[in-house]
């Protein structure tokens, strides 16, 4: 009985770490690259940790404590505090007490921040789209699936 060879198996000459270089190499750089650009197209006066906050607030639709963002972010509860500061002083979010313990926050976006969020996805949506379109939406399909894998490994891993 023979065996087959996976379409996926190494080649032989073909070290695992030189692979994983590689890859955390492309990463590395196509995040550069893409903050770059993204940074340049947002709204005047917005970064990207403000866009970021904005999109991931109008997408999870409730409050969040300052401690759930920063763990989803996987920054520090400074780093966190610092950015919720500017977007209250925005007027992008409002920050409240939790009525059970005084400890806590709850953050939640305002009607001006849903505003500044639409704004910034209307404007780097154009250049997401010919990033995709000049890829190829069923090339860039395929690799997702790889991408969440590795995005879900390497949060179990910190």
């Amino acid at each position: 009985m023979t065996r087959s060879t996976p379409i996926h198996a190494e080649r032989p000459t073909e070290k695992t770490e030189d692979v994983a270089v590689a890859l955390f190499g492309e990463l590395f750089m196509a995040d550069q690259l893409a903050r770059n650009r993204i940074s340049k197209a947002l709204p005047k006066g917005m970064e990207l940790s403000h866009f970021s906050v904005l999109n991931h607030l109008a997408r999870a639709g409730d409050e969040r404590t300052p401690a759930q963002l920063a763990r989803s972010f996987h920054v520090t509860r400074g780093a966190m505090s610092n950015t919720l500061a500017k977007l209250e002083w925005a007027g992008h979010i409002h920050i409240r007490p939790d009525w059970d313990d005084a400890r806590r926050k709850f953050v939640a976006l305002s009607l001006s921040g849903r505003a500044a969020r639409d704004a910034a996805v209307a404007s780097v949506a154009p250049l997401i789209a010919d990033v995709v379109q000049s890829l190829g939406a069923e090339r860039v399909r395929s690799v997702l699936p790889v991408l969440r894998e590795l995005r879900t490994r390497l949060e179990g891993e910190g």
